[in-house]
């Protein structure tokens, strides 16, 4: 269409706001149209041609700076349920941050479901999803071109041809059947990517960790990236491995580190070797101790004090100081060896009343069962109740109603319900949102139905969780 005709359609468009006749300004072809009708349908048809010129036939070109999408892939699982994503919506929105929202995503995809994209999508840096996701966050890196998903067998031949969430999805899972093949491809693959790919292909390697790895962790110490350094020198000393060697001066970080630790004995008849925070002087001490437990690695440490790891667990006085208890854990689930780990959360769980805020920094390097048996222990006592929040790597929707009976936990939570304490009601909300994800289906509608009954609103945004967790039982 052009101008003139544009400033004709203009024209007839101002007569017919005016109340007038625009047949005599249409164009000739129109008018042949529209002559042998009487006069209004002969406007009622010049309106129909000018409504298809201006809105449909001639829509204006889209701009050469537009890209075309490819359509929204398809996951592995069906989406949930119509008549589920109003309780969906309510938990996602009570949920207080992305930790919150992932634990909704994850109870959803363990009962087999996924979400709908209009309710939420990953994030195109999303790591922490459920791998069923892979395909979404590729498509919202919109990388372009036609790239293949998990479908198809990873090897150095169509590395390029997958996507970066499908491809970590694959390395995963070959490290958990074929760890020396994702190795091998990690190895020669990885080192042409940017540093920040190069960093998460290499902490994949958690998945079968084993001595076979070592050649090509050690071989890391020379990667231009220091986090990517870091990293393999905390994988090596789960395997046992020493960092480098130092010689044992002030300088060397391990050896500053032990100079904070007091080496004491405790016991009348059975003398024992018993090690604990020492005393510090200033808060810049204890900034710098706190740094220094996050660079050394466990093995090095006990090394200086010419002990094995778990020797060193074991003597360690928990409870003498609670952040460095944390800085403790935090060390030992980031470079201790996989018998460290479980020594020291079985450690822990023995002592009783000690476990939950040092043991749930090691959940995500714990078997299912050790994580299992400390949350039921916790949640038979309520001095630890709020740090169940912060466990990570925990699987969702296995804690039966006989756990949560089992203990004070229930009570208490029903007390802060009926009492006017307005710390402890949001104590007791933030519970319900961690038990949300843990409880199974019936665990669920029973918890639901003793909250209300202790005087809590049926409709409350903390049971937003729970209630889609009751309503994802079945059909």
């Amino acid at each position: 269409m052009n101008e003139i005709e544009q400033t004709g359609l203009a024209t007839m468009r101002d007569c017919w706001i005016t109340g007038g006749t625009s047949f005599e300004l249409a164009p000739a072809t129109w008018k042949e149209f529209a002559a042998g009708a009487s006069p209004d349908e002969r406007e009622r048809r010049l309106l129909a041609i000018a409504a298809q010129a201006l809105e449909i036939a001639l829509r204006p070109a889209a701009p050469k700076t537009l890209k075309r999408r490819p359509p929204l892939p398809e996951l592995a699982l069906p989406m949930l349920p119509e008549r589920l994503r109003p309780l969906l919506r309510a938990a996602l929105k009570h949920a207080a941050d992305a930790r919150g929202k992932s634990r909704v995503v994850a109870l959803v995809a363990s009962r087999g479901f996924v979400l709908h994209p209009m309710d939420w999508m990953p994030a195109a840096s999303d790591q922490t999803s459920p791998d069923v996701y892979a395909p979404w966050i590729d498509w919202q890196a919109g990388v372009d071109g036609e790239k293949h998903t998990s479908r198809e067998q990873l090897t150095a031949e169509n590395w390029d041809e997958f996507y970066p969430a499908a491809r970590r999805s694959a390395l995963a899972d070959m490290r958990r059947t074929a760890p020396a093949v994702a190795r091998q491809l990690i190895e020669t693959k990885g080192s042409s990517e940017p540093a920040e790919i190069r960093l998460a292909l290499i902490a994949l390697m958690h998945f079968g960790l084993g001595a076979g790895d070592v050649p090509f962790l050690k071989s890391l110490s020379a990667d231009r990236s220091g986090k990517v350094r870091e990293l393999a020198g905390r994988m090596l000393a789960r395997l046992g491995e020493h960092g480098q060697p130092g010689d044992g001066g002030l300088e060397d970080p391990t050896t500053e580190l032990a100079a904070f630790i007091t080496e004491g004995k405790s016991g009348f008849i059975r003398r024992r070797t018993t090690y604990a925070p020492a005393k510090l002087k200033s808060p810049a001490q204890e900034r710098r101790r706190a740094e220094l437990f996050e660079t050394c690695n466990l093995v090095d440490l006990a090394a200086r004090f010419g002990v094995t790891e778990t020797d060193f667990i074991g003597a360690w006085q928990f409870g003498a100081d609670n952040n460095v208890d944390i800085l403790v854990s935090r060390m030992v689930a980031a470079s201790g060896s996989d018998t460290a780990v479980t020594h020291m959360a079985d450690t822990l769980a023995a002592e009783g009343g000690k476990p939950a805020p040092f043991v749930l920094h090691l959940m995500p390097r714990l078997d299912s069962r050790r994580q299992r048996d400390l949350i039921r222990l916790i949640l038979k006592d309520t001095h630890y109740l709020g740090a169940l929040s912060l466990a990570e790597g925990v699987e969702a929707g296995w804690l039966d109603w006989a756990d949560l009976t089992n203990g004070k936990t229930l009570p208490a939570l029903c007390a802060a319900v009926a009492g006017n304490d307005e710390a402890a009601k949001r104590g007791a909300d933030q519970l319900l949102e961690t038990l949300g994800f843990f409880a199974t289906a019936a665990a669920a509608e029973k918890l639901i139905g003793d909250v209300v009954a202790a005087g809590m609103a049926p409709a409350a945004p903390s049971l937003g969780l729970l209630r889609l967790n009751a309503s994802l039982a079945g059909p």
